[in-house]
């Protein structure tokens, strides 16, 4: 076993091997991807590596109920079938002990898999009360061990614009472009209390740098903006976010936790995103925090958590495991 595999995380493994034998296969949904054990929601780290389509997850394994967020981790070659891996990641260090966050993956040029998360810290204030500070992390592996990165975190506060939020900045998608660099858009709340999407460019991964503002809601399409993703489709230029705080407007979103699809282009020369059009990705409560994949043969994969946080304490007495995709 890998030299990253450390006593957190094999004690979540031992318990996974055991509850996923445990629990009968009629109490688990026949067609959709579930919890190995206790809890999942926001898909993480959607993509291709060796030839397979690899899922991680934010999971809880110790109970049914939202807590210190690990990675789960499964794979499936049709989106159908699914193969539980071992729990990829734990929270286990000094800068993500109180949870390893949403994030994305990608392919490095030496053959590499590699994580982008979010780091979680609890943070006492002034006034008595805790925050959370979050911060962007890597881990690097070959598809089942997961070893953190050395030098985490790689983009922190002092990375932040003026304005930006240190407590709401979370959940990086990573891509590479065609001159090989690479780009992370980060979700942030701004200075107005309201979401916007960050974006952020290295050379090697590793090596991260600001570069501009990708879209902001100014108090329109919700507040905090989680989970951007960010890709070319059909000619246009695409911008997926999961909104908290929405507020309806016509029949268009619903109350509450949402998911927004901004249409638009990327200007030449500057890059700048320019949105032409707006409108709500699913129509249903049980849609959050999606992520997508670019398969071999072109086609663009969306895969989603099927709850969303305010229909999440329905869960039924008697399973052991609550979330699905």
């Amino acid at each position: 076993m890998d030299k990253s595999v450390n006593a957190q995380l094999l004690k979540v493994r031992r318990m996974e091997k055991k509850q996923i034998h445990d629990i009968p296969k009629e109490e688990r949904p026949a067609y959709h991807m579930s919890s190995p054990t206790g809890w999942i929601n926001d898909p993480n780290g959607f993509s291709v590596f060796q030839g397979q389509y690899h899922l991680f997850f934010q999971y809880h394994p110790y109970s049914k109920k939202w807590g210190p967020m690990h990675w789960g981790h499964c794979v499936s070659r049709d989106f159908i079938k699914w193969e539980y891996l071992p729990c990829a990641m734990a929270p286990d260090e000094s800068y993500d002990k109180e949870g390893c966050f949403s994030g994305s993956a990608i392919t490095l040029p030496d053959g590499r898999h590699l994580l982008m998360y979010t780091g979680v810290v609890q943070e006492r204030q002034r006034n008595g009360g805790v925050c959370d500070v979050q911060t962007q992390c890597l881990a690097v592996g070959k598809g089942i061990d997961y070893e953190k990165y050395e030098k985490n975190p790689v983009i922190d506060e002092r990375d932040l614009p003026e304005g930006s939020s240190r407590i709401d900045f979370r959940d990086p998608k990573i891509w590479r472009e065609e001159d090989g660099s690479y780009r992370a858009a980060i979700g942030n709340r701004t200075g107005d209390g309201s979401g916007a999407i960050l974006l952020y460019r290295s050379e090697d991964c590793f090596h991260w740098e600001f570069v501009r503002t990708l879209d902001r809601s100014c108090n329109r399409y919700g507040r905090m903006w989680e989970c951007p993703d960010f890709f070319p489709l059909d000619g246009r230029q695409v911008l997926l976010v999961s909104p908290q705080e929405m507020d309806p407007e016509g029949l268009e979103f619903h109350t509450g936790n949402g998911t927004v699809c901004l249409i638009g282009d990327c200007e030449p020369g500057s890059g700048n995103f320019v949105r032409r059009h707006v409108q709500a990705i699913d129509y249903g409560l049980d849609f959050y925090a999606p992520q997508t994949l670019l398969t071999a043969d072109g086609r663009r994969v969306m895969i989603a958590w099927m709850q969303n946080w305010a229909s999440a304490g329905a869960k039924p007495a008697h399973c052991r495991w609550f979330g699905q995709m």
